[in-house]
This record gives C-alpha cells, structure tokens and sequence, in this order.
C-alpha cells in the first residue's frame, strides 16, 4: 500500500462563490464607520426652500456640482450695473461656453466668408463707393463695418433663440432657477447678457480679422466694440421675447426669414442712396441698419448728428425686449 496522504476534497464553485461574498461583506462592514464619518465631515449640498408665493412648497434641490463662483465674481462688475440673480444665470451660461466654445464660434464664419467673397472679391469689380461723410471709400473698407454689425446680430439672436428655447421648453433650467431667489427678471437680463458676451465675442475676433486684412482705417475703430455691444443687447432682448412665443423648433425658420432681409438690405453691402425710394425707409427701419451705421463712424471716424438718433433706437428697442422678456417668462414659469 501506498503512504501517499489521501488527497482533499475540491470545493465547489457554490462555496468558492460564498467564501468571496464573505470576505466581500465583511470588508464592507470594516469600511462602513469610517465611510460613514467621512459623509458626516462633509458640508451638506442639498438646501431646503421655504414655501411662499403660491410658486413652491418646501424644495430639495440639490446644487450643480460645479461652481459659478470664480466666474460670477470675475464678470461682477458691481451690484448696481447688474442684479445679483443675473450675474449667476450669466455666470453658469459661462461655465457651459467653455465647453462647447469650438460650436459656439461657428457663428463668425458667415460675416468672415462674405467679408472675403463680397468685399474683397467684388470689390476689386467696383472700386469706390460713397463712404460716411460723402467721401469715396474702398468697397471692402466700406463693407467691413456692416459685416461686424451682422456679426453682432448673429451672436446675440443665435444665443436669444436656440440656446433659450432649450432651456425654456426642454431642459427646464428656470424652473429650477426660480426655485432659488432668481426671479424671472434677473432670468430675462441674465439671458440677455449672454447674448452680449457672445455677440462681443465675435465682434472681436472679426476686429481682428478685419484689421489683419488692411481694412481698419482709423483709430476709432476700436469704439465698435461697445457698439457691438448695444447691438447684442438689441437683437438679444428681441431674439429672447421672441422665442417666448415660439411652440416647436420649426418655428426657428421664421427666424432666418427675419434675419435674412435684415442682412442683406440694411445698408451693409450698398450705400443707403442706392435703394429706391421705397425700400430706403424700409432699411432706416431695419434696426440693423442702426447698428452698422454706428459701426461705420466708428471705423472711418466722421461722426454726425445721426449718431445719437441710431444708439436712442437701439437702447429703446432693448428696454422694450427685456421688458417683454421678463413678463413673458413671469407668465410662462410662474402660472
């Protein structure tokens, strides 16, 4: 007979499988004291609302993840210039520009390519039309400031309408603002100042473009970027009132049928003493119209009694946008 020991019986898979869940369960009963008072260390993030207004019982919200602090603080400019509830819906419209910027700026390619085709392409077919103060200028000098105009205009209503739609009628981000003390005002002028660092954006990078290129003829130029700034706020506020009526994505086709004429007959390829009778009041109506021609004073520096009457238009059609805006927002949000 053989001394070999006898040999042992194999475990089965069943008990190799209750071996590992416990040791799994007994690591996990080790952990639990110490995971249990490193949640207690930590600050609470969810808040408690109090119930008021007939709009919201008591709320549990729990706060984004990521905080709009270091870029709200960045962009106060004062408590006077901006409400404080604004400042925050600008500051979180921030922190998502900084992740889709590269989709964002493709709104400047549309003045930028017009700008190389029609100013400089037939331009050279032209030659000189009649710039501000009746003197002859450059076709492409004089279709640069038009282009910077449109630019501004397409950065703010590509902001007011799209972007807030989504987040009107889909993603339901004011609902969860009003839930906080952010009312619908500070919502509308939030809005509406993100379509000024979106239309500021673009007008700055087609100043430089514009420069690049040999088309910036004097030193006042650099007044076009506020002008562009009361030019976002303009189509921002109007872009923003408008969407509030808007009730399925088709609708945004009106928008390009608004957009359009205002691009090309508002006096940003012709000189306004080109267009028939008819057609000249229908342009000085066109609030792009006012807009590029601030945008060319400030370009070949010749400024005149006009320029006064285009920045009332502008900040009255501003006023009136937010206005309708905030109301809107109020009926839509808080009924």
């Amino acid at each position: 007979m053989s001394d070999a020991p006898p040999s042992l019986p194999r475990k089965t898979r069943d008990q190799k499988r209750q071996e590992r869940d416990a040791k799994r369960r007994a690591k996990a009963a080790r952990r639990s004291p110490r995971v249990a008072a490193q949640k207690a260390a930590k600050p609470s993030r969810i808040s408690k609302q109090p119930s008021g207004g007939g709009v919201a019982t008591a709320a549990r919200i729990r706060t984004s993840s990521v905080s709009t602090a270091p870029i709200t603080e960045t962009i106060a400019l004062g408590p006077r210039i901006m409400p404080p509830g604004a400042r925050h819906v600008l500051g979180r419209n921030l922190h998502v520009f900084r992740s889709a910027w590269l989709v964002i700026m493709t709104g400047l390619f549309e003045p930028v390519f017009y700008l190389w085709a029609v100013g400089i392409g037939v331009g050279a077919l032209v030659g000189d039309v009649t710039g501000p103060g009746g003197a002859p200028v450059p076709y492409a000098e004089f279709v640069a400031p038009g282009m910077l105009a449109a630019s501004a205009m397409n950065g703010a209503v590509y902001e007011s309408t799209i972007n807030i739609y989504f987040r009107l009628k889909h993603d339901r981000i004011y609902d969860a603002m009003l839930a906080t003390p952010v009312n619908p005002h500070d919502i509308a002028a939030g809005e509406v100042a993100t379509s000024l660092v979106r239309g500021g954006g673009y007008t700055a990078s087609f100043l430089l473009i514009a420069w690049a290129s040999g088309l910036v003829a004097s030193p006042w130029a650099l007044l076009s970027l506020p002008i562009a700034g009361l030019i976002g706020i303009a189509f921002g506020a109007l872009g923003m009132a408008a969407t509030t009526w808007m009730r399925s994505w088709q609708d945004f086709d009106l928008v390009q049928i608004v957009t359009m004429p205002l691009f090309l007959f508002s006096a940003t390829f012709y000189p306004l003493d080109v267009y028939p009778p008819s057609l000249r009041v229908v342009a000085q109506i066109s609030p792009l119209y006012h807009g590029a021609e601030l945008m060319r004073a400030a370009f070949f520096g010749v400024w005149d009694w006009s320029v006064p009457a285009h920045v009332a238009v502008l900040a009255a059609l501003a006023v009136f946008g937010v206005r309708v805006a905030s109301r809107r927002i109020s009926g839509l949000l808080l009924t």
